[in-house]
């Protein structure tokens, strides 16, 4: 069993290599750590056949992306237990069930398991993994590829931050909520969108983030979309 700063590089390598080859440099900052701190773990984490270093980048081995995804599960099952269970706002939950993934034992994650009835989302919309290892295909579109008319449902937001999820629960804007583009301003302008009847403008920085499907329009498009 790595240890818990091992185990935090392995969740954050995995969510790195979701977009883009995971470089140390990438590593790093999302580490918020220096290269040389870096350069130690993956070293650690090489010797333990973990981690591949495929022309100086960072993969993940069977063995390494098996525990990557059981510290995640771990992870976004304690999310829903703070936030279902506990009530803690969705904001606050992330720091707190990355002290919490850790603490859990099979025992106590299997309970947690049975008493959550295997939810398949965190509290963010983003997929569980299964038990046996396995994670849905990520699905939705950024925001901020829809145009003008789409009536779109969020999925899920793609960075926690605790700054972007307070600021989206005030605009009511959780994983289910509808959302219906309204204008959306050229050369890369803000996006109006109507949310339970308020409307309310969104820079493409934040439009980005949040990931949405658009069922209510299948079998009719989803608005003009904008390149």
């Amino acid at each position: 069993m790595p240890s818990e700063t091992l185990e935090e590089y392995l969740e954050a390598i995995y969510k790195l290599a979701e977009h883009d080859d995971v470089r140390p440099s990438r590593l790093a900052d999302a580490m918020a750590v220096s290269a040389p701190t870096v350069t130690s773990a993956l070293k650690r984490l090489k010797a333990r056949g973990l981690i591949t270093r495929p022309a100086g980048g960072v993969e993940l081995t069977p063995a390494g992306r098996t525990e990557a995804l059981s510290i995640i599960r771990r992870h976004r099952l304690a999310e829903r237990l703070l936030v279902d269970v506990l009530g803690i706002p969705w904001e606050d939950v992330h720091e707190e069930a990355c002290r919490l993934e850790h603490a859990l034992s099979p025992k106590v994650q299997a309970a947690l398991e049975t008493y959550l009835e295997n939810p398949e989302v965190c509290p963010h919309g983003h997929p569980i993994p299964s038990a046996e290892g396995t994670v849905a295909a990520p699905t939705g579109e950024p925001l901020c590829d829809f145009g003008a008319g789409a009536d779109v449902e969020i999925v899920r937001i793609d960075e926690e931050a605790e700054g972007l999820l307070t600021y989206l629960a005030s605009l009511g804007m959780y994983p289910g909520t509808r959302v219906k583009v309204c204008d959306v301003a050229p050369f890369q302008g803000p996006l109006m969108v109507e949310v339970g009847g308020s409307r309310y403008a969104l820079g493409r920085d934040i439009a980005r983030k949040i990931v949405v499907d658009a069922p209510a329009m299948a079998g009719r498009g989803r608005g003009r979309r904008k390149q």
